[in-house]
């Protein structure tokens, strides 16, 4: 379990650029790496690392299955391959991840980027949201959904020294800067603030969203958690929440069905928490084309809407 993180709301940047920055300036220092797109390489940011290393980047064209089974034998050739597309694309190849890179145990990193509502006016069928419950049940997988730009480039150095398949999940809009990290652990998440007896735990795109509505909620003194990796989640730090509060509020830019709330209510669920959990999040339907701000406000996930649903449970 981390301890509490000073956080700092500035310097704003989609995670999609942190990932591009990152591959970048890694693959001077890891000449292994090798980076796959699918026809979106401005949007994935991957072309960053195209200019810089053309000779080790592949442009497969809108092909994603064929992207990650040669994803796939790249890496089983000592290589460390990264293919890139949109969260809702990749997913979608569940087939392909399933067997040629979680089954064959293919050293293999997906990033999904435009993940969620957040995306905005492209609409539905390009917002990622199932892609965390369409793979968190693949063994040996690990997801990673970062918060800002520092969660980020450490995810994506995670990535690269982690031997076994990896899925950053990454936003189109722009995050606040909310951490200084320097001790990132795959599994661990950020204590943004510690409370009494409610928590507020996002992922992502929704952490900033659970930090607004901490300060709205002062008098209550909410938990602020950062939960970075969905899988591994961190069962420490969800059996420390449980034996402090009596409510906790998860929620994500995703489905709930199978997404963070469904991982932490596992959890809770084995602890035998008497307490209150309440999923926020896209509830089981498909998104829309709108402004990211708006569409969070709709669908319930807001800084505001989460605070009116603390308001509604504890008077």
């Amino acid at each position: 379990m981390s301890a509490p993180s000073t956080p700092s709301t500035s310097k704003e940047k989609a995670t999609r650029d942190s990932f591009g920055e990152a591959i970048r300036d890694l693959g001077k220092e890891f000449s292994k790496i090798v980076v796959l797109d699918a026809d979106l390489s401005v949007s994935t940011k991957s072309i960053l690392f195209a200019k810089e290393f053309p000779e080790r980047f592949f442009q497969m064209g809108i092909a994603e299955s064929n992207m990650i089974g040669t994803a796939a034998g790249l890496s089983f050739t000592g290589l460390i391959p990264f293919c890139c597309s949109f969260g809702a694309f990749v997913a979608g190849r569940y087939e392909t991840i399933r067997v040629s890179v979680g089954y064959s145990k293919a050293n293999v990193k997906i990033i999904g980027t435009h993940s969620g509502l957040g995306i905005g006016d492209d609409g539905y069928t390009q917002m990622g949201l199932e892609d965390i419950n369409v793979l968190r049940g693949i063994p040996g997988m690990i997801l990673i959904n970062p918060s800002d730009d520092a969660t980020t480039r450490a995810a994506v150095r995670f990535a690269v020294t982690h031997e076994g398949p990896v899925y950053l999940r990454l936003t189109r809009q722009k995050l606040p800067s909310l951490h200084q990290i320097t001790d990132f652990q795959c599994g661990r998440g950020i204590i943004l603030k510690e409370g009494k007896d409610l928590a507020l735990i996002g992922t992502g795109s929704t952490v900033i969203e659970c930090l607004k509505a901490s300060q709205t909620l002062s008098k209550l003194n909410p938990w602020v958690i950062d939960i970075h990796t969905i899988k591994p989640i961190d069962r420490a730090l969800i059996k420390t929440l449980a034996r402090n509060c009596k409510h906790i509020i998860t929620a994500e830019d995703h489905n709930v069905v199978g997404g963070l709330g469904t991982a932490v209510s596992e959890v809770l669920a084995e602890e035998g928490w008497a307490g209150k959990l309440v999923r926020l999040g896209v509830q089981d339907t498909y998104g829309e084309s709108g402004a990211p701000d708006e569409l969070y406000e709709k669908y319930g996930f807001s800084a505001n809407k989460i605070t009116q649903k603390v308001m509604s449970l504890v008077g």
